[in-house]
């Protein structure tokens, strides 16, 4: 049965609808932690209406940038520089994220901006540096570039829908966001060790089931403020406070 459909005439169309749908599970996959730290950015606003609007031109401007890194993948491969300027940046966010102080007007972590504009950039880099490591993924299954450009344009609006939800979890799970770092720290030395020795980076399978232990982890613990429980209704909170 294998045999006739491979010599069938239907082989070519049967072989490139399953390598796209190779490439937008890859896209799916290696998006969840590019996805929680773009939301993790993005509330650097304070401001949920700035943080959409930052999420939107972010990834627009990461999306040009992505299709510009797919069509240059074979010239910027041969330059190490560009990985490890990739795995610096992201190791910088992490640093910058686990050493800054949380006070009473700043509950978040990591960089924070006063502007809009401040936050666009930071996203679309921090996009574009997962890129460094799911365009060589993608482009190892796949040589054909409209391929490789239907699966990132896929995951770029995966993306954007993930890391929505990932605002609304940041708020109500007191785990994710560290849990979410982590994996960016993972991925920025797994560019490092792609710059050192390649023979050293770590297989895809143990990269996602490592992240997905991260995410459980950080799932594991909600807000106590957002439980259901802490909840209070108006009426029993008011006669709670009637003196007897």
């Amino acid at each position: 049965m294998i045999d006739e459909i491979l010599n069938s005439p239907y082989h070519a169309s049967i072989e490139t609808a399953a390598v796209l749908t190779i490439l937008i599970f890859l896209e799916a996959v290696l998006s969840a932690d590019n996805a929680i730290a773009l939301a993790a950015i993005a509330q650097g606003l304070e401001n949920k209406k700035l943080e959409r609007q930052a999420l939107n031109l972010g990834l627009v401007v990461a999306f040009v940038l992505r299709i510009a890194l797919i069509l240059t993948a074979t010239w910027v491969q041969q330059y190490w520089q560009f990985e490890l300027l990739g795995a610096l940046y992201l190791l910088w966010l992490v640093f910058q994220h686990f050493t800054s102080v949380e006070d009473e007007d700043h509950l978040h972590h990591g960089p924070r901006f006063q502007a809009l504009w401040q936050a666009i950039p930071i996203i679309a880099f921090t996009d574009l540096a997962f890129s460094l490591d799911s365009v060589t993924t993608a482009i190892a299954v796949s040589q054909e570039r409209w391929l490789v450009l239907t699966g990132a344009t896929v995951g770029i609006i995966t993306l954007r829908f993930m890391a929505g939800l990932f605002i609304r979890w940041l708020d109500e799970f007191t785990h994710l966001e560290d849990a979410g770092y982590i994996t960016v720290a993972l991925v920025g030395l797994r560019l490092l060790l792609r710059v050192a020795n390649d023979a050293l980076v770590p297989p895809e399978w143990l990269m996602i089931t490592a992240i997905a232990l991260l995410f459980l982890w950080g799932f594991s613990k909600r807000n106590v403020e957002d439980s259901p429980e802490a909840i209070v209704p108006t009426e029993n909170k008011e006669k709670a406070e009637v003196p007897k």
